[in-house]
């Protein structure tokens, strides 16, 4: 059995129910749909034999083989972008993106991201599952997120890793900067997020439709004088994973973070305010979330590992400057 496949038997509670159905199930990084079609493809056996109908009914104890190489896609183009790798091995890479780069291409995104510069690098040696466009590509942070993601090298760990993700027993630490002092100081965020009916590239907090998401947050220091806002540095961690979760959170709470242009506040103005800060501050052209340490088992050897990564400058410099007016 090489990396590209998942093998498993079916099991009582797996009876009766369409071959699609229990796919997506046990495969939980890929879409119903793209199962369909691997199933379509003739990619999929029951018992040694070829099966290509979605609507196949499973039975007790088949043995159920699926071969997750796809057909090739739009082709990327490589590029020689320098890494900043934290961690690698035959099975993941773990990289410390720069705010600024786009993971994956997609629409108007197709140069520069972090897939170009892993095909770069690492050519064919990136998982499939996800076509073309995402080889390699098990989670994403946004583009003006700085921080930690891990990447898989073969379709094993992929689907291993999208285990981990889809059953949120990945462990994710942020820090973001945010206006204000997040009131209680430390807490949990449990809401429902959804697509904003205003804004359908934005997402929302909504009462009753979407799906459930929650933040672990601690203040672990706060910043205030007569020369600056009110600011806190706070620790975010991650029981979900939903777009752009945190940022959403934060500014549900009424602290926002800063430099977020999306749902950030609009104008910042200030009566009277310390001008070195004012000039840091027009500086950090991005919102001020880093994605600073990722737990996960390791997909092929069964042992937790956790990474941390440093500050980039730029927060380094926001926080260095604050630490004067910190509380």
């Amino acid at each position: 059995m090489n990396n590209n496949t998942i093998k498993f038997l079916s099991t009582k509670k797996d009876v009766g129910s369409r071959l699609d159905i229990l796919l997506a199930k046990k495969i939980t990084n890929l879409t119903r749909s793209n199962l369909k079609k691997i199933i379509e493809l003739k990619k999929v056996r029951i018992n040694n034999s070829i099966v290509s109908a979605p609507s196949k009914k499973i039975r007790l104890n088949e043995s159920i083989i699926v071969n997750l190489e796809q057909e090739k896609e739009t082709k990327i183009k490589p590029a020689k972008i320098k890494l900043d790798t934290v961690y690698e091995d035959r099975d993941i890479i773990v990289i410390n993106k720069p705010a600024g780069m786009v993971v994956h291409p997609g629409a108007g995104n197709f140069k520069n991201t972090l897939v170009n510069a892993l095909i770069f690098k690492y050519k064919k040696d990136l998982s499939n599952i996800n076509g073309n466009l995402r080889p390699g590509i098990v989670h994403r942070i946004d583009k003006e997120t700085s921080g930690l993601l891990v990447v898989a090298k073969n379709n094993l760990s992929h689907f291993e890793l999208g285990k981990q993700f889809s059953e949120h027993s990945i462990k994710r630490k942020y820090l973001a900067l945010v206006w204000g002092v997040i009131r209680p100081l430390n807490g949990k965020i449990t809401t429902l997020i959804s697509r904003s009916k205003k804004n359908r590239q934005l997402m929302s907090v909504s009462e009753r439709l979407g799906k459930k998401a929650v933040t672990n947050y601690k203040t672990l220091k706060t910043f205030s004088s007569s020369e600056i806002p009110k600011l806190s540095l706070v620790e975010c961690i991650l029981e979900t994973g939903r777009t752009h979760q945190i940022r959403v959170h934060l500014a549900f709470k009424g602290n926002p973070l800063i430099g977020d242009k999306k749902y950030g506040k609009k104008k910042t103005r200030f009566r009277k305010v310390n001008q070195k800060f004012e000039k840091i501050l027009s500086d950090f052209n991005r919102q001020a979330l880093h994605a600073k340490s990722l737990g996960l088992v390791h997909p092929t050897k069964n042992s937790f590992l956790n990474f941390d990564s440093k500050l980039p400058y730029d927060f380094k410099k926001m926080l260095d400057f604050l630490d004067k007016f910190g509380n």
